[in-house]
């Protein structure tokens, strides 16, 4: 999935000739504190609403603030990783999507990010959360997938955490199994470290006990 891919389409740009006022307006519908200003299609650079609030241009148009605007953006190319990093970096709400001729795409969002991610890597499909915890020098995502499909599931997406100073990993697994149990005890019988786990299971079983236990304050 590439930058293109990941663009909000219900954020219009602004234009140097509107106000700060209309760009106020525009951000508090968008529920933005940044948006990018686009004149013919050409990026200028983002502006904040405490751009406008500090220098008390409400009612001045957007030109005046051509050469202080951040320029950061993303090229529409760009994997979703490098996204993810600019995101990161630059501490926005919003990333403009430009072509390499610096002429504007869209603006991906922070919200269309994550909803394009899950989707993306099997976040919203059902299934099981395994944390496990090693040696990076241990690590075998082919071990590792070899224990998941031996329980008749399938890995359908992991991450890996490293920590500074620390030889110590978690990988973090996503499996299309709902009912974990089988899997995490052939990892115990493998020697791995499971830090934690989750499963839709365990969701509709505590619920379940809830309600058992509010069942019978009620018959009290």
């Amino acid at each position: 999935m590439i930058a293109k891919d990941l663009i909000d389409i219900t954020f219009l740009p602004l234009k140097s000739s509107d106000t700060g006022n209309i760009a106020l307006a525009q951000m508090d519908e968008y529920r933005l504190s940044h948006l990018p200003i686009v004149d013919n299609s050409i990026f200028q650079g983002i502006i904040s609403d405490i751009d406008i609030y500090n220098f008390n241009a409400q009612d001045e148009t957007l030109d005046n603030f051509l050469l202080t605007l951040n320029k950061t953006h993303i090229i529409d190319t760009h994997h979703i990783f490098d996204v993810i990093k600019a995101f990161y970096i630059s501490k926005l709400p919003i990333l403009p999507v430009l072509k390499n001729d610096n002429s504007f795409v869209g603006t991906i969002s922070l919200y269309s990010l994550v909803m394009n991610y899950s989707e993306a890597s099997s976040i919203t499909n059902p299934g099981g959360i395994i944390v496990l915890e090693l040696n990076s020098n241990d690590f075998s995502l082919s071990e590792i997938a070899q224990i998941v499909e031996s329980n008749d599931a399938k890995l359908m997406n992991f991450h890996i955490t490293t920590f500074h100073d620390s030889t110590k990993i978690e990988v973090t697994l996503k499996i299309n199994k709902i009912d974990i149990q089988s899997v995490l005890q052939t990892f115990n019988r493998y020697n791995y470290i499971v830090k934690a786990s989750f499963s839709e299971n365990n969701q509709i079983e505590d619920i379940k006990e809830r309600y058992d236990s509010l069942m019978n304050f009620l018959n009290i």
